[in-house]
């Protein structure tokens, strides 16, 4: 069974979540890749991708949708689509310094959005 968080989201924080949540892996794992020399470069993957899509399904529930029409068009299929778009798009190689330079400013809205007290998200 889905839980609703403990605040309401708006749609577009809907929306962004799984993309911030992505780039945010993305460039964390960048980040240390960094620390630690490593020669590979990061990629998008299928599970990060479908990682992307449970988000959207577990935060669906607290999203403070305006219409019933805009649950079935939005909540419904955009996890699918996400999922989807993994196993299409897999594997995508991101040089290390944008994957940094787009990731670390996510992990900083996604703490902003999780953490400012009385926030509620909803616009």
């Amino acid at each position: 069974m889905l839980y609703a968080v403990g605040r309401p989201l708006s749609v577009s924080a809907w929306l962004a979540a799984p993309v911030l949540f992505m780039a945010a892996v993305l460039g964390l794992t960048a980040f240390g890749g960094l620390l630690i020399d490593a020669p590979w470069q990061v990629a998008i993957t299928s599970g990060l991708w479908g990682g992307g899509a449970a988000i959207t399904a577990a935060l669906s529930r607290a999203v403070t949708w305006h219409s019933g029409r805009q649950r079935v068009l939005l909540a419904l299929p955009y996890p699918g689509v996400l999922f989807g778009a993994g196993l299409v798009f897999d594997q995508i190689v991101v040089a290390t310094p944008y994957a940094v330079a787009v990731g670390v400013p996510a992990v900083l809205v996604l703490v902003r959005m999780a953490w400012v007290p009385g926030r509620s998200w909803v616009s």
